[in-house]
């Protein structure tokens, strides 16, 4: 099999910067225990089950806010993730007594600064993101006037609440071009004097350029779980923008041999939260992959839950 490792892919700044701060408080005794992550610190199961290794409690319940996840909390060190909360979150982790780690990514933090300066200069403002994904739900939380669109349909449908303000819009930072342009271009039509905000963040971009510059291949395959929404951007780009077929996986043990009848060459990437030996031990099983010799088709995972940590 021709495997083409496409780079940059994996952990991006954000990603790195929350990991770390979750182990020093494992590390640290000076952190009151219980450890609880409001939410999941990045979106790989994988890293959230290795962590429960060493006790720390991921609440995540996709029908719960963050701030109805934090009433079951009433002791140690609450983790915000990567994704965000709101001031609320924050305000009431601190009422309660606990002591508070922002793991905020500072991507998603600009975007929040943005939101509430141009509240402030008097705006009325526009969030595109996606339903069900915590970053969003951290930023509406900064106002109640804010007007979330997923759709091409919620823009056409969109009428402004205070039509004597002018118009900002800004964006979830983990959507692909795409998804922000269908709806964008919807609103500059009804609002040609909108202001638009671009926050698709660098890790974001760079991953979806370089599916976009692939060489040629016959299936891309992507390493990433199936709650990070940069991980199912980059499956949609390849055969959106390449037509070229793609499978996210989370990790090797999600390979179906069958795939690969046809297929001569295959690119790999991962998402932003995907641990680098998770891609590696995917390329390695690709590389070394006949679909004619059966015996190169076992494809089980030998990763410990400290390799996904390392």
């Amino acid at each position: 099999m021709n495997v083409i490792d496409l780079r940059p892919r994996g952990y991006c700044h954000g990603v790195v910067r929350a990991l770390q701060m979750v182990k020093k408080v494992i590390q640290d005794e000076c952190y009151p225990r219980p450890i609880h992550i409001l939410g999941l610190i990045v979106h790989n199961k994988r890293i959230t089950e290795a962590f429960s290794h060493f006790g720390v409690i991921s609440l995540d319940d996709p029908k719960k806010t963050r701030l109805e996840l934090l009433e079951s909390v009433e002791s140690g060190t609450v983790i915000m993730t990567a994704h965000g909360v709101s001031d609320q979150v924050i305000v009431k982790a601190q009422q309660k007594g606990l002591t508070v780690v922002n793991a905020t990514c500072k991507d998603v933090t600009k975007v929040h600064d943005a939101v509430k300066t141009h509240l402030e200069l008097g705006y009325e403002v526009v969030y595109i993101g996606h339903e069900n994904h915590p970053e969003p739900e951290g930023v509406l939380g900064i106002s109640k006037d804010i007007t979330f669109l997923c759709k091409a349909i919620d823009a056409m449908n969109f009428i402004q609440k205070f039509p004597e303000k002018p118009l900002f819009v800004t964006n979830q930072t983990t959507l692909s071009r795409y998804d922000i342009n269908v709806v964008l271009d919807v609103l500059k039509v009804k609002y040609p004097d909108l202001t638009f905000d671009d926050d698709i963040c660098d890790a974001t971009t760079t991953r979806q350029k370089a599916v976009i510059e692939q060489p040629v291949v016959d299936l891309c395959i992507v390493v990433g779980d199936s709650l990070s929404s940069n991980s199912n951007k980059l499956a949609f780009v390849s055969t959106h923008e390449r037509n070229i077929p793609s499978f996210r996986i989370e990790g090797v043990s999600d390979i179906n041999p069958e795939w690969f009848k046809d297929v001569e060459s295959v690119s790999v990437t991962s998402g932003a939260s995907t641990p680098t030996k998770l891609t590696n031990e995917v390329i390695q099983y690709l590389k070394q992959f006949e679909y004619t010799k059966k015996e190169t088709w076992d494809h089980v995972s030998s990763l410990t839950y400290l390799d996904i940590l390392a």
